[in-house]
């Protein structure tokens, strides 16, 4: 029989962890296990940087489950991949709660939870889902796009009496969002359990009452912005969080805290709206969405930084007419049928109104004194172009503060969270640190980097190609090509492209594919994770890319010995938000560039240059064929923001040492 172990001892438990699970005791992950579980213990504030091989993972779990069985207290941890949750919900937390059970009280428990949104609603099922309801206004009169829907929807409603989980991920094969929103509902235009007829079976309440009564729930940024912002509590009570790819936590809290209209949204909301009041009420908003749809139709793409007079009076048209619709409804009819579609017209009225309201007052301040950023976006979707106006905060930081960290005590880890070599940058976004002129108070907090196993100075070389033009707008130059075919043939494939588009990407593919002798694959030709696989399976293959590979792939081994980054990966400059963002803090005489548009880029190019080493034995080349690197002002910064590789400007004794790379491999 096993002795127990002190549940406050984090480092004997870790001990146990890492000799359970066949890993090896390393000096970084002790540290941080030891730091998060002083931060639970105090009540302070973490910020932890753990290079890849740190094992950040166990040295979070670990502490997080000894404190929530010490404490019958669960602990919180939001994840912005669905990749992570998988890894510590099916892997991670299954062989962590065997290896401890024997040394703690009890057997620790564990749950993954998402938003209401991806659990099936069982009222909505057996009230008649409506296989055209949501459907796109262009795709109504479709008859293709509607036969697909209401096969999914039917396939759907037929899966309800199967599935025990209600989870939308155990549909096979899947179906797409608007055929999804026929038998589900988000948690604004959830009538109440109390209320629904269905309310003892519902799945959504099971998964967040099994959640309750667990000592780690594991959730994503997205669900976990929507409990700290909003009125609605979607997460069980907590008092200890632990957010890893930290580093996405402002994208994701950004992402849900804007506000959009679309003609597309607006003829949902009527549609769900005009059967529920008088004949004249819902002529009226129609009038008014058909003609601000007309303008934004009309409107160029871009920040919008002054509000004509015809656009105010538009949405305030809208605004007006959607408020008198909102209040013509009732919401507490007897029929749970009908409550259900009259919650979820009022819950779509009210987000119209206040967005539409919300992009009026944005106005209001003078422009270095706004909250909000509004702009048009362009999208293009099944070959037609959707016109989206978009109200998103300028910054997060003080909601963060407020709303999150006022509240709970937060661990936040990630392999690159350290800004030319700083955490202040990813502090002030937070909100964890506050400008100088700032009258708010800052809570504690502590960050620490705890470094890798890896010895990068060793392991690998950064090269940056100082003797390439610097990159214009248009394609690669000739020169930028040759440079990525001898770079590519010294290395014999086994090469990660990073680029700046995929435009860039794919043109690339192209002309690599006529040069060279071994294979290209190239985002969007299969799935991700199909090209992930063909690429880890086949050393001398090469996968060129953009966005999601620079963050999301895990290929260690001989199949990738170079990563080539085509330039550095610098915003837009047409951003509207981060645009914005530059143009406040000059206004504050902070340098916008530096605080913004450079450090978007030592983020991106930290999180490429991780994609190299991802076991203690690989061996390669970080190829930055953007000479700025080298020859600009902020090329240090950057390169600061970079693990310590050993450097060069010298692309023969890079290709040199690709070549014995490969021969030895």
């Amino acid at each position: 029989m096993s002795r127990k172990t002190d549940p406050t001892d984090v480092s004997a438990l870790l001990s146990i962890a890492v000799s359970a699970l066949g890993g090896a005791e390393r000096s970084g992950q002790i540290e941080m296990a030891e730091a998060v579980g002083h931060a639970f213990d105090k009540g302070e504030h973490l910020a932890v940087q753990a290079g890849t091989g740190t094992g950040k993972s166990l040295a979070y779990l670990v502490p997080s489950i000894a404190h929530a069985v010490a404490s019958n207290q669960p602990v919180v941890v939001s994840t912005a991949t669905i990749a992570l949750q998988r890894q510590l919900v099916d892997r991670d937390l299954p062989r962590l709660a065997d290896a401890l059970a024997p040394h703690l009280p009890r057997r620790p428990e564990f749950a993954l939870l998402k938003g209401r949104g991806n659990y099936l609603c069982l009222n909505k099922v057996h009230s008649g889902a409506q296989a055209d309801e949501d459907l796109p206004q262009e795709e109504l009169f479709n008859p293709v796009a509607a036969s697909a829907l209401g096969r999914d929807v039917k396939r759907l409603i037929e899966w309800s009496s199967d599935t025990e989980s209600g989870d939308r991920d155990e549909v096979v094969p899947g179906v797409l969002d608007r055929a999804w929103s026929q038998v589900s509902v988000g948690a604004r235009e959830c009538i109440g359990a109390t209320r629904c007829p269905y309310g003892t079976d519902c799945f959504a309440e099971k998964a967040r009452a099994k959640a309750g009564a667990v000592d780690v729930i594991v959730t994503n940024h997205a669900l976990l912005a929507i409990d700290a912002i909003s009125e609605v509590n979607v997460l069980p009570e907590h008092q200890l969080l632990v957010v890893d790819e930290a580093h996405e936590l402002v994208d994701r809290v950004t992402s849900v805290a804007t506000g959009e209209l679309s003609a597309t949204s607006m003829a949902v909301t009527l549609r769900r709206a005009a059967r529920l009041v008088e004949p004249e009420l819902a002529e009226r908003l129609e009038a008014s969405i058909a003609t601000l749809s007309s303008a934004i139709h009309d409107m160029e793409a871009g920040r919008i930084d002054v509000l004509d007079d015809e656009l105010a009076t538009y949405l305030t048209v809208v605004r007006d007419s959607t408020d008198k619709v909102k209040m013509a409804i009732d919401t507490a009819p007897s029929d749970p049928t009908a409550a259900a579609a009259r919650s979820e017209a009022v819950t779509s009225l009210t987000d119209l109104s206040d967005t539409a309201s919300r992009i009026i007052d944005s106005f209001v301040p003078a422009i270095p004194d706004r909250y909000d950023v509004v702009w048009l976006d362009r999208e293009e979707s099944r070959g037609s172009v959707r016109h989206i106006l978009r109200v998103a905060p300028l910054s997060v930081a003080g909601l963060l503060r407020g709303r999150l960290f006022g509240e709970v005590t937060a661990v936040l880890t990630s392999a690159t969270l350290t800004i030319g070599g700083r955490f202040e940058s990813m502090a002030r976004a937070w909100g964890l640190s506050v400008p100088e002129d700032s009258t708010a108070t800052p809570p504690k907090w502590k960050g620490m980097d705890v470094g890798s196993p890896f010895s990068h100075a060793k392991s690998g070389i950064l090269y940056v190609a100082k003797h390439l033009p610097a990159p214009g707008r248009d394609a690669a130059a000739p020169e930028q090509l040759d440079e990525i075919y001898e770079l590519i043939t010294a290395a014999g494939g086994r090469t990660l492209g990073l680029f700046s588009s995929m435009r860039a990407a794919k043109a690339t593919a192209e002309i690599m594919r006529e040069r060279l002798d071994t294979p290209v694959l190239c985002q969007g030709e299969d799935s991700t994770s199909t090209l992930v696989r063909r690429f880890t399976e086949d050393a001398e293959t090469s996968l060129f890319g953009t966005l999601s590979l620079w963050q999301g792939v895990d290929v260690p081994g001989p199949s990738l010995s170079l990563v080539i980054i085509d330039r550095i990966p610098f915003p837009r400059p047409d951003d509207p938000l981060l645009t914005a963002r530059q143009r406040a803090i000059a206004a504050r005489g902070g340098n916008g560039f530096m605080a913004v548009a450079a450090s978007h880029a030592a983020l991106l190019l930290a999180q490429g240059a991780g994609r190299l080493l991802r076991s203690v034995n690989d061996r390669g080349v970080i190829a930055i064929l953007d000479s700025r690197m080298a020859t600009a002002r902020y090329g240090g910064f950057l390169q600061s923001s970079l693990p310590p590789y050993w450097s060069t400007t010298d692309p023969v004794r890079v290709r040199s040492a690709l070549e014995r790379l490969a021969a030895s491999s």
